[in-house]
């Protein structure tokens, strides 16, 4: 069974929600303005893919030519930080 909740009520009462996800194994849909926004459920109780699976979805996903071309500009712009402190 999974608790729908509003986040400003997960927020406010945070340790409650975690208690009853760790100990009761209950899940909670979090949601902001009525819409769903995260899911907590217990760990190791998310489905997961399997490889095969991952590599048919990424396979699918369509080709980007100018992606190469954007992560060079982004190489170009990145500026080592400046010391705040001289």
């Amino acid at each position: 069974m999974e608790t729908v909740i509003s986040s400003t009520e997960a927020a406010r009462h945070l340790g409650d929600v975690l208690a009853r996800v760790k100990h009761a194994g209950e899940s909670f849909l979090l949601t902001k303005n009525k819409k769903p926004l995260a899911r907590l459920i217990p760990p190791g109780t998310a489905p997961r893919a399997r490889r095969t699976e991952i590599m048919r979805e990424l396979a699918a996903l369509p080709h980007d030519p100018d992606f190469a071309a954007d992560l060079e500009r982004v190489n170009q712009l990145d500026q080592k930080p400046s010391n705040p402190w001289n």
